[in-house]
């Protein structure tokens, strides 16, 4: 079964930090590019991060506080976000994509996870 399972959400404080991981199994995640996505709610799920196969990052809300890694090894990519704001609070997702680039169209992602809680409050 081809699925990815995200883990390390939470609640955190205002500033604080947090490593979201987005595991692969059934793959193999080298060969994909691997994108972050956030839903709040009542808002669409918008794309934050993606790392390319190659391993080069696209940073697309900006302000270099979202940093994505992978290791292809254990199959698995991170997303390190740093100070936290309220406004970061969200469902997260990762997304793999076949034997391509980033892209910051959701419709063109071929696998999801389930997505994990990340919430930023005092």
């Amino acid at each position: 079964q081809l699925q990815l399972v995200e883990s390390g959400g939470g609640l955190v404080q205002p500033g604080g930090s947090l490593r979201l991981s987005c595991a692969a199994s059934g793959f193999t995640l080298e060969h994909y590019a691997v994108g972050w996505f956030r839903q709040a709610p009542g808002k669409e799920r918008e794309v934050v991060s993606c790392i390319s196969s190659s391993g080069g990052m696209t940073d697309y809300v900006g302000g270099g506080r979202f940093t994505v890694s992978r290791d292809n090894a254990r199959k698995t990519a991170y997303l390190q976000m740093n100070s936290l704001k309220p406004e970061d609070t969200a469902v997260y997702y990762c997304a793999a994509r076949s034997g391509y680039g980033c892209t910051p169209h959701r419709g063109e992602y071929d696998y999801w996870g389930q997505g994990t809680q990340v919430t930023v409050s005092s």
